[in-house]
């Protein structure tokens, strides 16, 4: 008996839906950052294995929207709950239920679908306050499963693997054995380099900053080259992005390059310039150019 199933994480922003991907999956498919909002597809992740097949879609971080990027953000959260054959709230351990939380647990009251409750980040929290978040969270719906786990320390994970294989339903092998995302290889590349610049930027840049690939080839040695434009709305955010001398620009370079070849696993030949694009977050032209489309 096979078995195969859609699983959704979803949450509010920066609870470590993820990391949970890379961690079960294996590979660096989501990327990550101490910053909200990071994810802004519903990335797809597969793992399989000889009884099973486990589909992922990590979501954007359900929040107020600010602009249409965080509208159309939103939106996918939403949608994917919708039709998948699992749902994994996510949330941290905390004393109250927040507005956030609030707001997606409401919406999630009447699913058909069963729900797991996951918290993440106990190795960063008290015992006492990761049982209050749990016997809270557990008498507001009526949860499949309740599993508290740690990411980061993959503490638990196998656990919530196991439970996650029990309650999907038997099915066909959707993807290919070697396949681990349905994602284009030009869209992984291009969140590599923006996970890359989150990671070394000031505060007040990240949100407003885009990937654009303007070209990727392999030659006959096997080395990609690879031209992009690293997005930005404001002509003082360019400054600080390319960094005193080039500097700034040349380590997101650098570190993006050495996670592509990971990738590929080829050599890489990388080339980003920074680009100003004013207000691009609320141009539905340059949102559909840069793949944040309704599918």
């Amino acid at each position: 008996m096979f078995k195969s199933g859609f699983i959704t994480i979803i949450g509010r922003p920066n609870v470590g839906k993820s990391t949970l991907t890379n961690k079960i999956v294996g590979e660096k498919l989501s990327i990550v950052s101490c910053r909200p909002q990071t994810t802004r597809n519903n990335i797809r992740a597969i793992l399989t294995k000889d009884e099973y097949q486990l589909v992922f879609v990590d979501t954007p971080g359900i929040h107020k929207p600010r602009h249409k990027l965080g509208e159309y953000m939103v939106k996918v959260a939403e949608d994917s709950a919708k039709e998948v054959d699992l749902i994994i709230f996510m949330t941290t351990p905390q004393e109250e239920i927040g507005k956030g939380d609030e707001m997606i647990l409401e919406g999630l009251k009447n699913s058909k679908k069963p729900v797991f409750l996951v918290i993440n980040k106990i190795d960063e929290n008290s015992p006492d306050v990761v049982a209050n978040t749990l016997q809270k969270y557990s008498s507001y719906i009526d949860f499949a499963e309740i599993i508290p786990i740690s990411a980061k320390k993959d503490k638990n994970i196998d656990t919530l693997q196991e439970l996650m294989v029990k309650y999907i339903p038997e099915g066909p092998k959707y993807y290919p054995d070697d396949m681990i995302t349905d994602q284009q290889e030009r869209f992984v590349i291009s969140e590599i380099i923006r996970e890359k610049a989150l990671k070394l930027l000031s505060e007040e840049v990240p949100h407003g900053i885009a990937v654009e690939i303007l070209s990727m080839k392999k030659n006959d040695r096997g080395t990609y080259h690879i031209n992009a434009n690293l997005l930005c709305e404001k002509d003082s955010h360019k400054g600080i992005i390319i960094g005193k001398g080039g500097q700034m620009l040349k380590r997101i370079s650098t570190y993006a390059r050495q996670d592509m070849e990971k990738f590929l696993e080829h050599k890489v030949n990388l080339k980003v310039w920074v680009k100003v694009k004013k207000e691009w977050r609320d141009s539905k032209f340059m949102l559909k150019e840069l793949g944040y489309k309704d599918k």
